[in-house]
């Protein structure tokens, strides 16, 4: 598959006395879209915290040189508090009014909602905004916490059809953490199933199987393979 973009070895996070993550050991390569799948607790956000350096950790994280990573967290309530409007939010990333532009065109807005408020936005448009303020800096990789959490159904298609235009026009390398099955099969290239140590890693249809599922969160679950 060519050099990795990103490669991860014998990575363990210890935090607060507790084992977070434990011996993690994988690749990622151009273009790829890789979701991290769990149950709550089992160190989704702590490993692209990880990747990112913001909290510290034993073993390789290697970025190849000279690569951007945008990130956009799972929850950023006081954002949404800021007298701010979106032009305003987008000067903050250091982006011009052109620029701007360029971006709101590629998250399906228009400039009509340059001059709106932060916190009047719907919910979808709100992390379409977050995600179009990570490109900003002309990222290669963006890694996502939770794109579709607290985001109504209507919001969330939107950001659906964001990612897969960010995935086949861009050609960005995309990391994303889900507990939903339905963006897995919907835009992921691999999953690597994660509960504090990687339970399994490969293609979505091979590797979650009703078995590895109810592995993965420890009880039985029922099993609905998203048909797109």
């Amino acid at each position: 598959m060519g050099d990795a973009i990103l490669r991860v070895e014998n990575l363990n996070v210890r935090l607060d006395g507790e084992d977070v993550l434990v011996d993690l050991s994988f690749d990622v390569y151009d273009g790829e879209v890789l979701a991290i799948l769990g149950p709550n607790g089992a160190g989704k956000t702590t490993l692209l915290k990880a990747l990112l350096g913001i909290v510290p950790y034993e073993g390789i994280v290697k970025w190849r040189e000279g690569v951007k990573v945008g990130y956009v967290p799972q929850r950023l309530p006081f954002i949404k508090d800021l007298p701010l409007s979106i032009k305003e939010f987008f000067q903050l990333a250091n982006a011009s009014e052109d620029e701007t532009m360029k971006i709101l065109e590629s998250i399906g807005l228009g400039r009509k909602i340059l001059g709106k408020r932060i916190g009047d936005l719907s919910s979808g448009q709100f992390q379409r905004i977050l995600i179009g303020w990570a490109l900003a800096s002309n990222p290669d990789v963006l890694l996502f916490d939770e794109p579709l959490a607290g985001i109504d159904i209507g919001g969330q298609e939107s950001v659906y059809n964001l990612l897969e235009r960010l995935k086949g026009e861009k050609k960005l390398t995309i990391l994303f953490v889900t507990h939903e099955l339905s963006i897995v099969y919907r835009l992921a290239n691999r999953v690597l199933c994660l509960n504090k140590r990687i339970i399994c890693c490969g293609a979505p249809k091979e590797m979650l199987t009703p078995e590895a599922i109810s592995n993965l969160y420890a009880s039985p679950v029922k099993f609905y393979q998203h048909k797109h």
